[in-house]
């Protein structure tokens, strides 16, 4: 309104020696049809179609009293250009229609046809009549103009800005979704190494400390035992974690995650601490993706690790894999009795494994065996395009 001030006091400065003869010769309605011209124009944008309505009204007024045109007239284009520039095209071109119909009456009335027959005297009124409409049709055409071109320039614009926030919305959305599904696989990855290592780890605590008093030497082995799995604990930790290191660690050496070799050490690492498990392999070996062969790794590893905690003291276990034509299928049972620790309902064992399988392609089905005891069944597919 402050820039609108300023430009409807030029426009009042400009057109005051004019509207003082105005209202000297036409009296009071001069000033009000001044008034009307120049006032409108302070509250232009704020209200588009009352200063365009004021603004027609006031002009008619000058039409109808037979003034002369002042610059004041100007007014009837800038509010013209507004209405066209901050309404919509169904109330901004009536308002050209409006416009058009008054300069022709202006035309009629400040521009009449001399009907004579003095043949000089008709041409030269005829080419008056004809500047006289193309300076009031011109400017309102390119008033109109210039305004619908800026109302489509702003809603353009405005349609960038949507859309680019929406982008960016989208942006954070995806984002926040990938850091939450990067911390739920680096929560199983977790549970995978610390449940795994960590019940070994108590196990061999707990042997350690029967042992202790008759047996130094099981307790020394128990005690290397604790000290060997805590270290391989680490090393899987640190190596999972790398995931979170900054560019500036791309240099760092990753040892590579296990997968189907590693299995018969992970045997080897549960039956040191008490758990008998059998390893059968049946069919050709062939090889598996990356992906797969670490979820089959972690397969046997949650397995064996909830057979442990969950199997009580006497739990035996079998390991089986069998490659099949169209993929490999990993048993792992056991024979436990439920002797052992509760579960909280609250583990990510169980529900990762079926994670990462189904990620890959493949099922898990888990559940009690009819002969007692527990057994998890995985199959994944062969040739399987890994998940980036």
């Amino acid at each position: 309104m402050l820039v609108d001030g300023l430009l409807a006091l030029v426009m009042a400065l400009a057109g005051s020696a004019m509207g003082v003869r105005d209202v000297a010769q036409y009296g009071p309605a001069a000033g009000l049809i001044w008034l009307g011209l120049v006032v409108p124009i302070v509250f232009r944008r704020r209200y588009p179609v009352g200063a365009f309505v004021t603004v027609i009204a006031a002009g008619a007024l000058e039409v109808a009293l037979l003034t002369r045109p002042v610059v004041t007239d100007l007014a009837v284009l800038i509010v013209l250009y507004t209405l066209a520039a901050y309404r919509p095209r169904r109330i901004s071109v009536p308002g050209l229609i409006v416009c058009l119909i008054g300069s022709t009456t202006a035309i009629a009335v400040w521009v009449p046809l001399v009907q004579v027959n003095v043949r000089e005297q008709q041409q030269q009124s005829l080419w008056t009549a004809g500047a006289a409409a193309a300076v009031f049709y011109g400017p309102a055409l390119l008033a109109w103009l210039l305004g619908d071109s800026m109302r489509w320039r702003r809603g353009y614009y405005r349609a960038l800005e949507e859309r680019a926030a929406r982008l960016e919305s989208e942006r954070d959305a995806q984002a926040q979704i990938a850091a939450s599904s990067e911390r739920a696989r680096i929560a199983r990855e977790l549970h995978d190494v610390v449940a795994h290592n960590v019940s070994v780890m108590v196990v061999q605590a707990d042997g350690a400390a029967y042992a202790m008093d008759y047996s130094p030497q099981r307790t020394r082995e128990a005690l290397a035992a604790i000290s060997r799995t805590g270290r391989q604990a680490l090393t899987e930790m640190r190596e999972l974690l790398g995931v979170l290191r900054t560019a500036a660690d791309d240099n760092a050496a990753l040892a590579p995650q296990p997968g189907l070799k590693e299995i018969a050490d992970l045997l080897s690492s549960s039956r040191a601490t008490g758990l008998p498990v059998s390893f059968t392999v049946e069919g050709l070996p062939r090889p598996l993706p990356a992906g797969s062969a670490l979820a089959a790794y972690r397969v046997v590893q949650e397995s064996l690790t909830n057979a442990r905690k969950h199997g009580g003291p006497s739990v035996t276990a079998a390991v089986k894999l069998r490659f099949c034509e169209d993929g490999l299928k990993i048993i792992v049972s056991d024979d436990g009795d439920g002797g052992g620790a509760a579960s909280d309902g609250a583990g990510h064992g169980l529900v990762g494994m079926r994670e990462r399988v189904e990620m890959y392609g493949g099922k898990v089905d888990a559940g009690p065996r009819a002969s007692g005891g527990y057994q998890v069944t995985a199959t994944l597919p062969f040739g399987l395009r890994e998940v980036a």
